[in-house]
């Protein structure tokens, strides 16, 4: 009976595992799925900002800063479950040294990030650094958007295993009945309940792919309760690539994420702030599109790789770059043709971008690409250390804008958000030359 289960299963699974093979095929699923994700984000801001006074909307945003800062902090482990996993997926157990019960421990480890975070957002609301008339909101919201560490987790080890668009599906529908129980928000749905449903959509699609993952990977119960497991083996295992990727993504979190506390240290109008929350939005959608771009193209830049074919993991660079420079200079014509109107409607006429920031931002879209694409080989790749120093450095020219930014408005004939957004866009330009050298030098290797 279960030999007969096992085969329809089979059966049903291999028309879609061929279309797995297929990159074009599994880029187009993961850019709906992007899609969807921007559509969230940006009502997100549509609705929040309708329903609170600007004032609370204010720290609204700054929580929002705090619950990218968690989402961020598995710090790249779900990269190296990808990297790992994947070599143990294309070389056998012989020539990787992953286990599966190592998703279990890092599944354990961030949820007690996300519990730290909460603790963190209630003792903030309670001491008054988190102005709020609404606590229990704030901190569902937090929830919901810390919840994405562990769909993320679930996301590259499913991506690992040949299984992409199984988690696409799962996370589209996820993501379009969370989109409309937002938009429910405006049309009399209470937004704590809004939000409380769409924790539950998000729980039910995570054991969904935790279950895929636990079939596919050969892992057995007693994994999911760490039984065996060693965390001082599990660590020492890790410790290199630990290493990395926490200072890399300590690093990243905070340069993209910094001028939020920076603009609201150093000035009480909301503008800035507001202007730097587009700019985060719109950086953060290119970045979603290049990552489904990457993905899509990564199986097979994977398999050339650990196959010894540096011509084909050449090739693949080449057009994922070219791919992601199409994708920055088609968002930022987009955005000099109708950011204006784009920024008013999201904002609700409180703060209209100018042409002037517009432009800043295309250049700095066109710059963010080449950093993505080179952050997400390298890191897909298991070429983790490379990127320390760049991120280093991009993280010293991302809190410095800020500063200088201030200094750069009283000098010259334009505002403080303008002359920020100037310094920032130089910094993502400088620091896209120097991941374009990164990028050449594995494709020699």
């Amino acid at each position: 009976m279960t030999t007969g289960r096992g085969a329809r299963a089979r059966a049903l699974w291999a028309p879609i595992h061929r279309l797995e093979g297929n990159s074009r095929v599994l880029a187009l699923f993961k850019l709906a799925n992007v899609a969807l994700a921007m559509a969230w984000g940006f009502i997100v801001t549509f609705v929040f900002v309708r329903l609170l006074p600007l004032a609370e909307f204010r720290g609204f945003l700054l929580l929002v800063a705090f619950a990218n800062f968690t989402i961020s902090a598995d710090f790249g482990f779900s990269t190296i479950i990808y990297a790992r996993l994947r070599r143990f997926r294309l070389l056998g157990a012989e020539g990787s040294d992953f286990q599966p019960r190592d998703v279990a421990m890092l599944f354990a480890f961030m949820a007690l990030v996300v519990l730290i975070g909460a603790v963190a957002i209630m003792a903030g609301m309670a001491s008054g650094h988190i102005a709020t008339q609404r606590p229990g909101l704030f901190l569902a919201f937090y929830l919901l958007a810390a919840m994405n560490i562990f769909t993320l987790l679930a996301k590259r080890a499913l991506g690992a295993l040949d299984r992409n668009l199984l988690w696409d599906a799962i996370d589209a529908v996820r993501r379009t009945l969370c989109t409309a129980l937002l938009l429910l928000a405006l049309f009399g749905l209470p937004i704590l309940l809004s939000v409380l449903l769409q924790i539950a959509l998000t729980l039910l699609a995570l054991i969904a792919g935790l279950v895929a993952v636990h079939r596919v990977a050969g892992m057995r119960g007693g994994d999911w309760l760490l039984r065996g497991a060693v965390p001082a083996t599990i660590w020492r295992d890790y410790m290199r690539d630990m290493g990395a990727t926490m200072a890399l993504t300590l690093s990243d979190v905070a340069a993209y994420n910094a001028p939020y506390i920076g603009i609201a240290m150093m000035t009480h109008d909301p503008r800035p702030l507001l202007v730097f929350d587009f700019v985060f939005k719109i950086s953060r959608a290119l970045t979603a599109v290049i990552r489904a771009l990457t993905d899509a193209m990564m199986p097979r830049l994977t398999d050339a790789w650990h196959g010894g074919r540096p011509d084909a993991v050449r090739a693949r660079i080449r057009r994922v770059e070219m791919l992601s420079f199409c994708a920055a200079g088609a968002l930022a014509a987009a955005l000099l043709a109708g950011g204006e109107g784009l920024s008013a409607l999201l904002f609700a006429g409180k703060t209209v971008l100018t042409q002037t920031e517009l432009a800043l931002l295309g250049a700095l879209l066109m710059g963010l690409a080449m950093l993505c694409v080179s952050t997400f080989i390298h890191t897909g790749l298991g070429r983790f250390g490379a990127l320390l120093l760049p991120s280093l450095a991009f993280f010293a020219l991302s809190v410095l804008s800020v500063p200088l930014g201030g200094w750069l408005a009283g000098v010259g004939d334009w505002s403080f958000a303008t002359g920020f957004l100037l310094l920032y866009t130089a910094a993502h330009i400088v620091m896209a030359l120097y991941h374009g050298r990164m990028l050449r030098k594995v494709a020699r290797a």
